[in-house]
């Protein structure tokens, strides 16, 4: 979507997205906040109120990322399934050009070659054929993975024999942790405690990868203002953006879109 008085406007986030981002992030936080209070019991807060707000939060972070933000990916845009199949492959999933972005990303550090464009914007179709990170595009896989780790586990933590719709889901899972746990030489319990730690630093860790180290350029905070209030981008900043065009079809997917115009050129149709 682009906006009315400037063209190169156009819509990165949408209110849900924002508001996913948003509710995760705090999520997030207060999740690693209170949960390494919980374990090492640091005094900023009580136990009781860690404890509270660490269970509440459980529900929210789950609910963004297995209910909300599933929806977001696979309510943007037109087309039937295969086409929106198509862009979460093309937009969310590592792929062989996300490879060859984080190589000339690699070779920029040491002084080899641009820091290549990773938002690329499809002028012609209207949308997005990618506009994360391509180091992101794995961060993401892994934090999923380990939000599933850290949720099994927490649920023996919480309590023992946890069951719900009368399924014993807590004594599922500390029979399968039986399983393992002994090569460790560990109880199936203290198993599910040390995954649970060792998530909750992958979380630490994933946190200033995301915030301090991918970002730490000034003109990546346009994406800052993105996500957080605006939901817009000016592809006219040409930093990290390019802007392709192609002939239009019925749900092309955007890794056969083959040719590319110019941004001049992109500019001077806009302008028309």
């Amino acid at each position: 979507m682009k906006g009315k008085n400037n063209p190169m406007v156009v819509e990165r986030y949408t209110v849900l997205d924002r508001v996913a981002h948003a509710a995760h992030a705090l999520a997030m936080v207060v999740l690693i906040l209170t949960g390494l209070k919980i374990y090492l019991g640091w005094d900023f807060m009580s136990f009781h109120n860690a404890r509270a707000l660490h269970m509440i939060m459980v529900p929210v972070l789950l609910a963004v990322n297995w209910i909300l933000i599933p929806y977001n990916i696979f309510s943007a845009g037109g087309g039937g399934v295969q086409a929106k199949m198509e862009h979460f492959m093309d937009t969310y999933i590592f792929g062989p050009e996300d490879a060859a972005r984080l190589k000339a990303i690699v070779l920029n550090f040491f002084g080899k070659g641009d820091y290549p464009a990773f938002t690329i914007y499809d002028e012609v179709e209207g949308h997005y054929k990618t506009k994360l990170h391509p180091l992101m595009k794995i961060l993401i896989v892994l934090e999923g993975t380990a939000t599933l780790f850290i949720a099994i586990s927490g649920i023996v933590l919480y309590r023992l024999d946890w069951a719900i719709f009368g399924l014993p889901l807590g004594s599922w899972i500390l029979s399968a942790g039986a399983l393992i746990a002994p090569a460790f030489d560990m109880s199936s319990l203290q198993l599910m405690r040390v995954v649970h730690l060792l998530m909750t630093y992958w979380f630490v860790f994933e946190l200033v990868v995301h915030i301090g180290i991918l970002e730490f350029d000034p003109h990546v905070w346009k994406y800052y203002k993105a996500i957080f209030w605006s939901g817009k981008e000016n592809l006219a900043d040409k930093h990290f953006v390019d802007i392709i065009g192609h002939e239009p079809g019925n749900n092309v997917p955007d890794r056969d879109l083959v040719w590319q115009d110019s941004p001049e050129k992109i500019l001077e149709v806009v302008k028309e």
